[in-house]
């Protein structure tokens, strides 16, 4: 866990992103906003530097045309804020399309191999999602160098819950 206190401290789901899952995804949902809160290092930077300070910041998630917009806001909990509150920052999703159905196979075949109770590959598949993970977090990174604050942790973070925002709401998963 991060020493220093998370700088995004609420999450909302917008434009675009179903609501309406099936248990095991809403779940899969859950669980990853909240690891994100819990522990992140996210803030965004105005023209590279820090200007819009520490936080604690809401981010707001919505689908556009070309990917995810990640919203920034320091409005309190409850509050709509202004739009001179709020920096919006567009990911173009592209660049994670292969990480995200590698990472898509290797969560089914966990889920295989924990049905099947083999230890062995229980452990080599749970390697390769790591690797996945890891090479994830590194384009987020990437990506986002110059616009948003992160570190490798908070990357992780952000690609679980990115990948669990896939659900098309029509029983499908892209």
């Amino acid at each position: 866990m991060s020493a220093l206190a998370p700088n995004v401290t609420r999450v909302l789901l917008g434009d675009g992103i179903p609501t309406d899952l099936p248990p095991m995804v809403a779940d899969e949902r859950a669980t990853a906003i909240e690891d994100l809160i819990q522990t992140n290092q996210l803030r965004p930077l105005n023209h590279g530097d820090d200007s819009y300070g520490p936080g604690p910041y809401s981010l707001h998630l919505s689908k556009n045309q070309l990917g995810l917009v990640l919203r920034f806001s320091l409005a309190e909990h409850g509050e709509t804020p202004r739009e001179d509150q709020q920096l919006s920052i567009g990911l173009a999703l592209g660049p994670l399309r292969r990480a995200m159905r590698d990472y898509g196979q290797i969560v089914d075949s966990y889920y295989e191999a924990i049905r099947t109770g083999i230890a062995a590959r229980i452990e080599s598949i749970d390697m390769a999602r790591r690797g996945v993970h890891n090479d994830a977090a590194e384009i987020l990174m990437d990506r986002l160098a110059g616009k948003v604050h992160l570190d490798h942790a908070t990357a992780r973070r952000l690609f679980t819950l990115i990948y669990s925002l896939r659900y098309d709401g029509k029983g499908a998963m892209r």
